[in-house]
């Protein structure tokens, strides 16, 4: 049964999450609902891969797209891309996720990053992380996950790699004081 929404949040993956592909990962939640849940991962770049590289290879030119690498987005559908962005561009294909953000994956957009009349901020992914039918409450009810408002400053103006960390310590967490065991007190 589907406790809350985490639709327009941040997951956090704790440490000892049980699943190397999800270690430190910050999950922007885009859909969680009865049917299931959706995110991007916002914290993995892959290394070989540019935004401009990438839209060549789509045969779209790049024009003055910033030489920025496409994220990781998750383990599922990895040649599949998604643009996670402000909600001031939309198209016929945009999702809003919960009044935060907005969610492409048409080459609509794609040409207009490169012309310079996309949204303000964006970021690319290959792929994403899913959960059918209740199966992200159950791993919530594990304490695999740290759930986070899902903030501006988080998504747009903070480095890749430094995300996790920032994520907890924007909700008062030490990530030094966790750990992947449980004790007892």
């Amino acid at each position: 049964m589907l406790a809350t929404s985490l639709t327009g949040q941040f997951l956090l993956a704790l440490p000892g999450i049980g699943d190397p592909r999800f270690e430190q990962s910050v999950i922007a939640m885009c859909a969680h609902d009865p049917a299931g849940a959706f995110g991007l991962c916002v914290h993995s770049e892959l290394d070989e891969l540019t935004v401009p590289a990438l839209m060549r290879q789509l045969d779209v030119d790049p024009g003055k797209t910033p030489e920025v690498r496409v994220l990781a987005g998750g383990p599922v559908e990895p040649q599949r891309g998604f643009v996670l962005h402000t909600p001031d561009w939309c198209s016929e294909d945009t999702l809003f996720v919960a009044g935060r953000w907005a969610l492409t994956a048409s080459l609509e957009i794609l040409h207009a990053i490169a012309e310079a009349r996309g949204p303000r901020h964006w970021l690319m992914a290959l792929g994403y992380a899913g959960w059918g039918p209740g199966q992200l409450d159950a791993e919530l009810a594990l304490h695999g996950w740290f759930a986070t408002p899902g903030t501006d400053q988080l998504l747009w103006e903070t480095d890749t790699n430094r995300r996790w960390a920032a994520g907890f310590a924007a909700s008062g967490v030490e990530v030094g004081l966790l750990s992947a065991t449980a004790g007892r007190a």
